[in-house]
């Protein structure tokens, strides 16, 4: 009995380093530097629906980044961050992005972020599959930067499979999860078909 069960430890230890090693790779991340950002829980939650998936959960303040403009790149060239976000998609298998909306566009963070990588690649989403999310306080839930980002992120490698605006989240979101039963269920039907995409 005991060489059959160390025989079974054997084969459980192998397969699960297998099944980890064959496992999706997801980057998922908020369009915002907020240290306290509603986004960053949106998607910390988000992440936490996904199965037998790893999750590289980015934080763009660890991707500092100077303001964008052409005479700093002639003088200075791309920054490192820049390429080091950008090898971050390209070597995942799906992308969960919550954009932050401030005035009703992106955040001037991620606006930055996107506009250095686009030096690098034009098509810089390299039609990953991407689940894209927007929050706020408001009844909207960012649908007016979800927007934007829907119509431009097609031109640049952007393959959305799902987005998901969700609205009023200090009523609708607590101790790290959403409350509301009708958006939630609706989040885990998109995250379940972002899934299937991978």
């Amino acid at each position: 009995m005991e060489i059959v069960s160390l025989e079974n430890k054997i084969y459980c230890a192998i397969f699960a380093v297998y099944k980890k090693q064959n496992m999706k790779n997801i980057i998922a991340f908020a369009g915002t530097n907020s240290k306290k950002s509603i986004n960053k829980d949106l998607v910390a939650y988000t992440s936490s629906l996904l199965e037998d998936v790893n999750t590289n959960l980015l934080d763009l303040n660890d991707f500092e980044l100077p303001i964008y403009g052409i005479d700093y790149e002639v003088e200075h060239g791309i920054p490192d961050n820049a390429h080091k976000f950008l090898e971050a998609i390209k070597s995942s298998d799906g992308i969960i992005l919550s954009l932050a909306e401030h005035n009703g566009a992106y955040a001037t963070v991620f606006k930055n972020l996107f506009d250095w990588m686009s030096r690098i690649d034009g098509k810089l989403w390299s039609e990953k599959p991407m689940l894209l999310m927007a929050t706020s306080p408001g009844g909207r839930g960012g649908a007016t930067v979800l927007e934007i980002a829907k119509g431009r992120f097609a031109y640049m490698g952007g393959h959305v499979v799902e987005d998901f605006a969700f609205p009023s989240f200090n009523d609708n979101f607590s101790e790290g999860k959403i409350t509301n039963e009708a958006l939630d269920s609706n989040l885990k039907s998109k995250v379940a078909s972002f899934q299937k995409q991978l």
